[in-house]
């Protein structure tokens, strides 16, 4: 068994622990959060399990007890580099939920301890998982589209959910919407084009949610829709279509390559594939279609599509020594990149090269 500690028992924590409870050879034997309330919201949590989970007030406390294998950081994102550090002290594997870091200093101190460090560190990207988005990237990578010329993300969904002290609310503390809700496009972005990003180009703007929030005085300073189109080494134009005011949407991400031989579409939660091959001006169209299967407890114990049981399982066989680590901290620092030239373009209204940024 792999002995697992979780620190941050909020909303994702507890997604967490529902997943490890559904993943062979987990159990979780340590908690740490600061707040009584989360604490109360993990016990209830694995009320019904084996697991019997000492509670401690911080990730340190944690580290130091010898009670865990294995540790995962759900904590806010502001928090994970204070967080992380004595986790990497005392060199237990992490998987990190995204974003990485809130700043790019933060992100490459994560990027360099990791490399010191000989236990696997995971950037938690789950969307890489999603079984339909995992297939659709297969397919562009096994040529199915030709050479990809074009790549266009939607996600059209509900505003940020309230969270523990308002944390999710300022850009301070969240990196702002294009870091922390956007990264997970952004490393799908860098996965599917096997590139670099070298410019970026964001229009976007709060304008319906939280206008009317105060907290503490201060107004919400957050993202709530944009259009952002990347620039990639290789040649790929890359789109993300973002709006946070559209829950009503059939599908909340639709994912779309198109390449000199074809276009492939994704869209979840429907979990269809569209395979749609050229076929010359007014050509009778070859459409295809296939539905993604996803395992029923993989649905049930997460808001993610599954993907976050998939990426347990992976994560696990790393710690065991039974598999690699599929997303690196350098993959979560790219992402944080993307995120930031992002909002920098939008605040700005300027294209941002990734040059200024040191990459």
């Amino acid at each position: 068994m792999v002995r697992y500690g979780l620190v941050g028992a909020g909303m994702m924590g507890i997604e967490h622990l529902n997943n490890l409870a559904v993943t062979p050879g987990a159990v979780v034997t340590a908690l740490a959060d600061p707040v009584e309330t989360s604490l109360g919201w993990a016990r209830r949590a694995l009320a019904d399990r084996a697991d019997r989970a000492a509670a401690f007030a911080d990730s340190a406390a944690l580290a130091r007890s010898g009670l865990v294998d294995a540790v995962i950081v759900a904590s806010p994102n502001n928090t994970h580099r204070g967080v992380l550090e004595p986790l990497f002290d005392a060199g237990l594997p992490i998987l990190c939920e995204k974003p990485l870091a809130t700043t790019l200093d933060d992100a490459r101190w994560v990027v360099e301890r990791a490399a010191r460090s000989a236990a696997p560190f995971w950037t938690a990207m789950e969307y890489r998982y999603m079984p339909p988005a995992a297939d659709f990237i297969a397919q562009v990578h096994g040529g199915r589209v030709g050479t990809l010329r074009m790549l266009s993300i939607r996600e059209h969904r509900f505003p940020f959910l309230p969270k523990v002290g308002d944390w999710n609310r300022f850009a301070s503390n969240t990196g702002g919407t294009m870091v922390e809700k956007c990264c997970h496009f952004f490393d799908l972005m860098r996965l599917i084009t096997a590139s670099e990003a070298v410019r970026v180009y964001c229009s976007g703007a709060m304008d319906v949610n939280h206008l009317d929030e105060r907290y503490d005085g201060r107004t919400p300073d957050i993202l709530d829709n944009s259009y952002t189109t990347v620039d990639f080494a290789n040649g790929v134009r890359a789109m993300l279509d973002l709006s946070m005011f559209a829950e009503g949407a059939e599908n909340q991400e639709e994912i779309t390559a198109v390449g000199d031989k074809a276009r492939l579409d994704v869209l979840i939660p429907a979990g269809e594939i569209v395979y749609s091959p050229r076929v010359g001006f007014r050509g009778e169209k070859r459409v295809e279609r296939w539905i993604v299967p996803v395992d029923e407890t993989a649905l049930k114990v997460g808001t993610h599509h599954g993907s976050t049981f998939y990426e347990h399982q992976r994560f696990n066989a790393a710690v065991r020594g039974q598999g690699p680590v599929e997303v690196t901290a350098r993959d979560g620092l790219m992402a944080v990149a993307i995120g930031t030239a992002a909002e920098i373009s939008a605040r700005e209204r300027r294209v941002v090269e990734m040059t200024e940024l040191g990459f």
